[in-house]
């Protein structure tokens, strides 16, 4: 489907589901962008899911989002439980502002729901050259290193920073595979990749409906869980939301709003050594680039260059959708 095709469409369906034109405007372009980098698990197979909750009243498309001023550098949003979309767009402006302001923003968000992928808010802190952190939190999906029941989410990790025309920019759930690769794999019915995730008897499970029923496997093992840990206590308990296995699962759970955390972290690169900052990033990048290359490489990437790489092949590209997607799209925009 053309672009611009889907992008009306979708600003259509989202203003039928009573959001204002700008925010539905935001959902639409952060939804193609997905598909764009080919993460097609946070693109256009959450589209029902969003409408889904909003019909039910757990997504409030009128929000009063409130913006609260702890100090010039620090602030906390209530975000009235708007789409995730909405509310962490204006956090991480808000975290732009500050950072520019004083050098370093501290923006934490509470009563928002899913995001999408983090890395489009880095992008946004990036490209007005700052560093930046964000922090998510997200439904049950890891068991804690020891414990047998799932209780943190896959709560990614999300680092930006200014480096050249292509930002560096790492994002990474610390489960083996993020969650929406499953439930997207579940959709079109395929199996996924051996070792990610065991079904409820503890056993490895290629199926995706079985690993959805079970428990997703966290990188690096106890590491891992810490690091899912640390995402919770950042993202649910900091900020005010929920936090150790309270945050609702948004296709499956409708007794009430998510209530996701959201945390974002941005500082001016140049507060410690100037411009050296640049000049010193870029001749990181070129040493690690220039080391030798392992068998089957051709080359040394940087988290974010296959993404950018990705975007720039697809901006100009239609975009394939599955017709069970297509049928979903069809039968919101007549509702």
């Amino acid at each position: 489907m053309k672009q611009n095709i889907l992008r009306s469409k979708l600003i259509k369906i989202f203003k039928k589901h009573k959001l204002s034109k700008e925010h539905s405007k935001i959902c639409a372009d952060y939804l193609i962008k997905a598909e764009l980098v080919e993460a097609k698990s946070h693109g256009l197979t959450r589209l029902k899911m969003y409408c889904n909750r909003i019909q039910k009243k757990l997504i409030n498309p009128k929000p009063k989002i409130k913006i609260k001023k702890i100090s010039q550098s620090i602030s906390h949003i209530d975000a009235d439980n708007s789409i995730g979309f909405v509310s962490a767009d204006i956090a991480v402006k808000q975290a732009i502002k500050n950072a520019k302001r004083t050098g370093i923003g501290l923006v934490a968000v509470k009563r928002s729901g899913h995001f999408g992928l983090s890395s489009f808010y880095a992008e946004q802190a990036v490209k007005k050259r700052l560093i930046v952190f964000c922090f998510t939190n997200a439904p049950p999906a890891l068991a804690p290193h020891g414990a047998k029941k799932s209780l943190f989410g896959t709560n990614p990790i999300c680092f930006g920073v200014p480096a050249g025309k292509t930002p560096f920019i790492l994002d990474t759930s610390v489960s083996m595979i993020n969650r929406g690769r499953i439930r997207h794999a579940h959709k079109l019915r395929r199996k996924i990749p051996y070792g990610v995730a065991l079904n409820k008897f503890g056993k490895i499970t290629t199926n995706a409906k079985q690993a959805l029923q079970g428990t997703q496997l966290p990188i690096a093992g106890f590491k891992g869980s810490g690091l899912a840990w640390m995402v919770d206590i950042l993202s649910g308990i900091l900020t005010g939301s929920s936090h150790s296995g309270k945050t609702k699962d948004p296709f499956d759970d409708f007794s009430g709003p998510q209530n996701v955390g959201h945390l974002f972290i941005t500082i001016n690169p140049k507060i410690f050594i100037g411009k050296n900052f640049d000049k010193e990033m870029k001749k990181s990048i070129k040493i690690i680039k220039n080391l030798p290359k392992a068998r089957g490489c051709d080359k040394i990437l940087y988290p974010g260059e296959r993404k950018n790489n990705t975007y720039k092949k697809n901006l100009k590209k239609d975009i394939l959708i599955p017709s069970i997607i297509i049928k979903e799209i069809e039968k919101l925009d007549v509702i």
